[in-house]
C-alpha cells in the first residue's frame, strides 16, 4: 500500500509547489499586479525642504510657530502654546500655505513666500517669509528649516 502512496504524494507535492508558485512576490518585491508605491520628491520652497522641520518666528511680539508632525505649534512669550492639526501644504508657485484646526475649533493660517526676510533685530537673513494668522491675530516674520536656525546666525 506504500507504493500507491508514494507516487500520490509525488503528486501532491508537485501540485501545491505549482499553486503556491502563483504567490511568489514579483522580482521587485510587490506581489503581481501591484505596483511598488512611487517615491515622493520634496517639497522645497526657496530652498527649504518643507517635509522637515520649519520654523517661522518674528519679533514685537516675539513669537514663533513650529511646522512639523502633521501640526502648526504657535508659542511666545506672552502666549499660551497652541496647537493646529495641520496637513500640508498648499503649494502654488513660490508660496506654501498651511490650514489649521486647534481642538477647539479655532482655525489658522501660515504661509511662507521664497522670498529672502530679515527679522530685523539680527544680521541673520532668512530664505522664506512667513505670515501667521488666527483669529484676530496676525503675526508676520521670517522662516528656515529649523536645523539651519540651530547651527547659528553664520550658517
Amino acid at each position: 500500500m506504500s507504493a500507491v502512496l508514494r507516487p500520490s504524494l509525488a503528486v501532491l507535492n508537485l501540485c501545491a509547489g505549482l499553486a503556491l508558485a502563483g504567490c511568489e512576490p514579483a522580482g521587485d518585491g510587490a506581489w503581481e499586479g501591484e505596483r511598488p508605491p512611487e517615491p515622493t520628491a520634496p517639497v522645497v520652497l526657496g530652498g527649504v525642504d518643507l517635509g522637515q522641520p520649519v520654523r517661522a518666528l518674528g519679533t514685537e511680539p516675539f513669537w514663533g510657530v513650529d511646522i512639523g508632525e502633521g501640526a502648526l505649534t504657535l508659542t511666545g512669550v506672552d502666549r499660551p502654546e497652541q496647537r493646529f492639526a495641520a496637513e500640508g501644504p498648499e503649494l502654488v508657485g513660490t508660496t506654501a500655505v498651511w490650514r489649521g484646526e486647534a481642538a477647539d475649533g479655532a482655525t489658522a493660517t501660515l504661509t511662507l513666500i521664497a522670498t529672502e526676510c530679515s527679522d530685523g533685530m539680527s544680521d541673520r537673513v532668512y530664505p522664506l517669509t512667513a505670515r501667521f494668522e488666527a483669529g484676530e491675530t496676525e503675526l508676520a516674520g521670517c522662516a528656515e528649516a529649523t536645523a539651519r536656525l540651530m547651527e547659528g546666525p553664520g550658517a
